[in-house]
């Protein structure tokens, strides 16, 4: 379907548009999301409500300002002991597809940070890229890991590097793997997140790798968030605890992607 001759955009679409904008204006009135993405009030509603339960921006009379606190400020330690058990047995799983030699990926998510742990107490060579600041840390303590820090901006509290910069060093690496986590994972709208600004970032390190490894607990699957990073197609593997409903693993052994499940 088009709107004034334009592609219409989808729901994910518009919450990223809109989450972009505020971070970029700060605040922004309903005639001017609306003109932006040519909607009408309703589907704007909508699309708001949607961002204030995730606590992406506030709501005002007449139009939505962005949040100065909420869950794109959700501290790392808080979101580290939420299913602490299972994201240590998936890292545990997802050290062992890690070989001598191998450059790897780890996103800045706290079940990546685990798999840090695990990977810092391996007798291994092995040259990691992150920007997550804690996993960089960690991995530093291993002489035998190589530890390649990018991103730019660093949010207040969270040990995140968000942002383009530095990502350019990506294409020098022949990167194995990425390991990375999401908000959500559906298999229509593949790995999604909130952060549109980590998004971005998410995105270069799979395309620049050859394969691209989930690290889900099941709490996660089945969840859509405002902006994926990466399609279901792109998914070599998902780790998780406990397996998909039966249809929704049909269609992940169909599209030939393997899922471990942790013991």
């Amino acid at each position: 379907m088009k709107v004034n001759g334009l592609p219409k955009l989808f729901a994910s679409e518009r919450r990223t548009k809109i989450s972009e904008y505020l971070n970029e204006h700060k605040r922004a009135t309903t005639t001017e999301l609306c003109k932006l993405l040519k909607v009408t009030p309703a589907t704007l509603r909508s699309d708001l409500d949607f961002l204030e339960s995730e606590g992406l921006l506030e709501r005002t009379h007449g139009g939505a300002t962005m949040k100065a606190s909420g869950r794109t400020e959700y501290h790392f330690a808080t979101r580290q002991l939420n299913n602490l058990d299972k994201k240590l047995s998936i890292a545990k799983a997802a050290a062992k597809l890690v070989t001598p030699g191998q450059c790897i990926i780890l996103d800045a998510s706290s079940t990546a940070f685990e798999l840090s742990k695990v990977l810092a107490q391996k007798e291994m060579r092995l040259t990691v890229i992150t920007n997550g600041i804690f996993s960089a840390m960690e991995l530093s303590n291993n002489q035998l890991i190589t530890v390649i820090l990018i991103g730019g901006v660093v949010r207040s509290g969270s040990p995140v590097l968000e942002g383009k910069l530095g990502s350019s060093i990506l294409c020098q690496f022949d990167i194995d793997t990425m390991f990375t986590s999401a908000t959500g994972f559906s298999y229509e709208d593949g790995l999604s997140d909130f952060n549109v600004y980590e998004v971005e970032i998410k995105k270069l390190m799979a395309k620049f790798s050859r394969n691209v490894v989930a690290l889900l607990d099941s709490s996660k699957i089945g969840i859509s968030s405002i902006a994926t990073f990466v399609s279901t197609k792109e998914l070599s593997t998902i780790i998780t605890d406990q397996y998909p409903d039966p249809h929704l693993l049909e269609k992940l052994q169909k599209a030939k992607i393997k899922v471990i499940l942790t013991k």
